[in-house]
């Protein structure tokens, strides 16, 4: 099924045909399928016969006109690259409108898809990123493109360039990732922001950080509001990223307060949807991917334990709202909608079937296998109070879990067919 063939609807009934918004003096509105074009597709349009013809490949095709136009050899599972391809059309702005902006973590899950908005409504973009757990392959069809640029970095070493904003999104955000090595993950909180907020301030750049809901821990308030300090283990092995994040958002502030840095914090809850490391231990990936594979699913302890999901384009859109707003204060943004895993887990199955049979295969029946052992400090409850980014950011999510999970097990599906999951 075509990208431009999937019907979406939001949660209250209506089709979503474009992402974004029109406010702050902010036009940051996208066709929805244009956006799909970019990561509900294979890293090649062509298949060869064979290894030694490759005539007749060289046919245009409407639909694959932004695609890579690499071919793909079944036969010896291998794929001939090649940078001949035409760019996503883009926004042309006048010099005024055009910022120049910086993304640390550009290559990653969430920097991706930042960075598609950013592109195609015509800014010149500038990504961050040392491929710890990012991917090239994210940002490959920007490669090449006059308002792009990709730089191999770590943040923890300074960086200068010149910018009008900076979305400091640069560390890694899975337990396995950031508990690999929990020293670097705390350096990478601390030191990269430093070096950011000191690049803000030379610059006078406004600087975005993406926080986290783990700041609130394991919290004894339900839902957490941004004035909620919460109830961390300083000590346990989640607490490098959780701590990290925290001393990220005191450093930021520190920033604000004394050098007058103009400073958004982003509090970002569990967000799943396309380009998601399918091996990075979250729970959507996790449930998908195994399904997808016909393996039983797997859920830590009795399941009763509770998650709020958003989609990355919600995500996408509170993340331009808040760096073009005045609001200087932190913001949650996620989704209020709160499952038990279980329910999740059962959500999930049905999602995968449903594809499975659009797409003519008839599917089987997976189990979901409770009483996994729970890993440490799970909290047990996580659901954002968004009142703040409503009345604020007039933001609100308007993907329905279902929705977003349909696009997720699409993309997943198609790495599958394609050898590269």
């Amino acid at each position: 099924m075509s990208s431009s063939e999937i019907h979406t609807l939001d949660k209250e009934g209506k089709t979503i045909s474009t992402v974004g918004f029109n406010r702050f003096g902010f036009d940051c509105e996208v066709p929805l399928d244009v956006l799909r074009s970019l990561y509900l597709r294979a890293h090649y349009v062509k298949t060869s016969t064979s290894t030694s013809s490759l005539k007749n490949l060289d046919g245009e095709d409407d639909s694959t006109d932004y695609l890579s136009k690499s071919i793909f050899h079944p036969d010896t599972g291998s794929i001939s690259y090649t940078t001949l391809s035409r760019f996503p059309p883009v926004k042309l702005l006048p010099a005024p409108q055009r910022k120049r902006i910086l993304v640390t973590g550009g290559a990653g899950f969430v920097g991706s898809h930042l960075v598609d908005r950013l592109m195609i409504l015509g800014h010149e973009v500038t990504v961050l990123d040392n491929f710890f757990t990012g991917s090239k392959t994210t940002v490959s069809h920007w490669v090449g493109h006059p308002n792009f640029e990709m730089v191999r970095h770590d943040v923890v070493e300074p960086f200068m360039i010149e910018c009008d904003q900076i979305y400091h999104l640069a560390c890694p955000a899975s337990p396995p990732h950031y508990q690999f090595n929990a020293v670097k993950t705390i350096k990478t909180s601390f030191m990269g922001t430093l070096n950011m907020l000191g690049l803000a301030k030379r610059t006078k750049a406004r600087f975005l950080i993406t926080s986290t809901s783990e700041v609130y821990g394991d919290p004894e308030v339900h839902p957490q509001p941004e004035d909620y300090w919460g109830h961390v283990n300083p000590i346990g092995p989640r607490a490098c990223y959780d701590e990290g994040k925290r001393v990220a958002e005191t450093l930021t502030y520190g920033f604000h307060r004394q050098d007058n840095v103009d400073v958004r914090v982003a509090r970002i809850f569990n967000t799943y949807g396309p380009r998601m490391n399918p091996f990075d231990g979250r729970v959507v990936s996790n449930f998908i991917v195994q399904a997808l594979r016909g393996e039983d699913m797997t859920v830590y302890g009795d399941g009763k334990q509770t998650r709020s999901f958003q989609y990355i384009h919600d995500l996408i859109d509170g993340l331009i709202a808040l760096m073009n707003s005045s609001e200087t204060r932190p913001v949650n943004i996620g989704n209020g909608d709160e499952f038990t895993i279980g329910e999740f887990a059962e959500l999930v199955r049905e999602v995968v079937e449903k594809v499975q049979r659009e797409d003519g295969v008839e599917p089987r029946r997976v189990n979901i296998i409770y009483n996994n052992p729970m890993p440490t400090d799970d909290p047990q409850k996580r659901r954002p109070d968004t009142t703040r980014a409503k009345e604020t950011l007039q933001w609100q999510p308007r993907w329905t879990v279902r929705m977003g999970l349909e696009e997720m097990v699409r993309y997943y599906k198609a790495k599958i067919a394609e050898g590269s999951l």
